[in-house]
């Protein structure tokens, strides 16, 4: 048979041979770093037999399929550890993922001290040096196997698969596991590894099913990639949104008041606030919208016309119940029916379009409790809602429109980068989801798919994520754990409109059907505030900081030249204060870098002497001397164009 490797080159054999066997006859430094295989382009394990002409890639952990074997056969060292310190836990399932692996048990949580002891415990099952041997077995005795290792969960998946299927294990010494691969050869093989956190996880990602303890952790073939990724997994959790906003005190949360019902504390308010002012002002002065303020729930009639009642219903808070009370109410999830009433609320002439709505929306959303996080997952939240009822000839600049809109203001925040575009398309095979004929729906996508093509804006689209009346785009980002979530939609709809009667008098005096766009231009404030958090780590642009200035006198004796340049900051406009303790004036510099705050202006003898302050930002540090109200034409400056300045300087420092 002949093999063709990676390179090109050719390697013969007379008699099949393992994956593992050729990688050894290439040369024994590969075999030892082999992970897995690709032969034709799939993914195989080393043990996997070549009988027959091929191409071959043998795989190390410096390609991301061999690094996910390492991984995977690092979960089930995992596996053993557990099953040797707590012998009555039962194995889930222990895959890699992105990150690493995890592996699920029916067993007790573990604390960090918990999960100490099982690296220990890994780290003695590794110097054993076993080696991972693959047996298979017919359906019927792999039940019976694990039946007899007192498994249900290993039993449940084998009942799922086919009669006539073939079940693969590994061995490892006296641990054996349902597995399919592939693994590394043996477990000596794993030289660097990290058990990483611990929480719960529904068998199966059912809520239905029992709460199991999920073990989270991440391998790498050195120890200085480990350490590599180590550091950063610190970074992130220093960037974390509900970490870092609860200690900024930005929100809080509290259990008597319930899950995803956060609390925005002052300095939040103040971000938010902004936010907000920033997106009315934008949409209303150069957008042309016109601002709505509606209700915070209506009767169950609205629902029913919309079609939420049908579609949504499990989503919303219900107020009432049907078969008792005469009337029904619901706290709105969206604010589109309502709008549409105003819409309606008069008589429209063709050139009076497009109608640009726009509000600032309270909504409310039944969210799954295992759902809840923070600020990006909550059960009330406001948005910046806006609805527009254009002509059909309008409908694709309109449309334009919003996603220009949408881009300026990730622009403006400086996330325009961290974005990817999605088209939400229906699913065919769930029509039950959906309201109005395929026809509609495919002339909907096709047209939005080239509205995108001619911006050339990169998409991918997703088959199953459109709003049940329309597709959409989604422009969604990642948290700092990988978690992807959509900050901004822009929906087109064609349906609607015939559901509440809405209708314009064109040119020629007859009653015609408008489109109706749903968009948002800066999404959720809520999700919006932890994204921000997270991207700058806290250390806000200077426009969004909830106090943009601190004043530190030397000591007492300058508190009255301190509150006399306070005074002028405030009456421009600049969030400051003045720390007045009797502290010395490092230890005031050090409290206002923790308080991320962005300009500190010292003041003392010289600066009250010369009607000065002494500047000293995040940005460049030391800035000196300076004029005040040169300081202050600069940061008026600065948060007008909403400017983002690098920071040059070690902000903790």
């Amino acid at each position: 048979m002949i093999i063709t490797l990676k390179d090109g080159s050719i390697k013969s054999y007379d008699a099949p041979k393992s994956v593992y066997e050729i990688a050894q006859d290439i040369s024994e430094g590969l075999a030892r770093a082999a992970t897995a295989g690709e032969l034709n382009g799939k993914v195989v394990d080393l043990r996997t037999e070549v009988a027959e002409d091929c191409s071959l890639n043998i795989l190390t952990a410096n390609d991301k399929a061999g690094l996910a074997a390492l991984r995977h056969t690092t979960s089930h060292v995992l596996a053993e550890a557990v099953k040797n310190l707590y012998p009555d836990a039962k194995l889930a399932i222990g895959p890699s993922i992105d990150t690493g692996f995890y592996y699920d048990f029916e067993c007790q949580s573990f604390t960090r001290e918990d999960l100490d002891e099982i690296e220990k415990e890994m780290k003695r099952i590794i110097k054993k040096g076993a080696k991972l041997e693959k047996f298979t077995l017919p359906r019927a005795e792999a039940i019976k196997y694990m039946q007899e290792r007192n498994e249900p969960y290993k039993v449940e998946l084998i009942e799922d698969l086919p009669e006539d299927a073939v079940i693969s294990f590994y061995s490892q010494g006296d641990f054996v596991d349902l597995c399919a691969g592939p693994h590394l050869m043996s477990t000596k093989s794993i030289k660097a590894f990290k058990l990483t956190s611990s929480s719960g996880a529904y068998w199966r990602g059912s809520e239905k099913n029992k709460m199991l303890t999920r073990i989270y952790g991440t391998a790498f073939p050195k120890k200085e990639e480990l350490d590599e990724y180590l550091a950063y997994l610190a970074d992130i959790k220093n960037r974390d949104h509900n970490k870092l906003g609860r200690e900024m005190e930005l929100f809080t949360t509290v259990d008597v008041i319930g899950q995803g019902l956060p609390l925005l504390m002052p300095k939040g308010v103040i971000v938010v606030k902004e936010l907000q002012r920033w997106i009315e002002d934008l949409e209303d002065n150069e957008w042309g919208y016109i601002r709505t303020k509606t209700p915070l729930m209506a009767k169950s009639d609205l629902y029913k016309i919309s079609g939420h009642w049908d579609h949504y219903k499990e989503g919303m808070f219900v107020l009432g119940d049907e078969e008792k009370d005469k009337e029904v109410f619901a706290l709105r999830p969206m604010t589109c029916p309502f709008q549409y009433y105003v819409y309606k609320a008069g008589q429209h002439s063709y050139k009076e379009l497009p109608l640009r709505y726009g509000e600032t929306s309270t909504l409310f959303r039944n969210e799954d409790s295992g759902e809840m996080h923070g600020l990006t997952r909550v059960r009330q939240f406001t948005i910046s809602e806006g609805h527009l009822i254009v002509r059909p000839d309008q409908m694709v600049d309109e449309f334009k429109g919003c996603l220009a809109l949408a881009k300026h203001c990730l622009e403006t925040l400086g996330l325009a980068d961290e974005v990817t575009y999605h088209l939400s398309k229906w699913d065919p095979n769930n029509r039950e989801k959906y309201i109005g004929e395929p026809e509609v729906w495919d002339q909907t996508e096709a047209s939005i798919r080239k509205v995108l093509t001619e911006l050339g804006v990169p998409f991918t689209e997703d088959v199953g994520e459109a709003a049940f009346y329309g597709p959409k785009v989604d422009i969604n980002a990642r948290n700092v754990y990988g978690k992807e979530d959509t900050m901004i939609t822009v929906q087109w709809d064609a349906l609607l409109a015939e559901q509440f009667d809405m209708y314009y008098i064109d040119e020629n005096g007859n009653k015609v059907r408008p489109y109706i766009i749903h968009r948002t231009s800066i999404g959720c404030y809520e999700r919006t505030l932890a994204w921000l958090i997270e991207k700058y780590a806290g250390l806000f642009p200077t426009w969004l900081c909830p106090e943009q200035v601190r004043v530190l006198p030397i000591s007492e004796k300058y508190n009255a030249y301190a509150e006399q340049v306070n005074d002028k900051l405030r009456k421009n406009g600049i969030r400051s204060s003045v720390d007045e303790r009797s502290e010395k004036i490092g230890y005031k510099i050090r409290e206002s870098r923790l308080a991320k705050v962005p300009y500190m202006l010292v003041v003392g003898a010289k600066e009250e002497e010369e009607g000065k302050v002494s500047v000293r930002s995040r940005y460049l540090g030391d800035e000196g001397m300076k004029e005040l109200d040169s300081f202050i034409d600069a940061i008026c400056r600065e948060i007008r164009t909403k400017e983002i300045r690098k920071i040059e300087v070690d902000a903790a420092k």
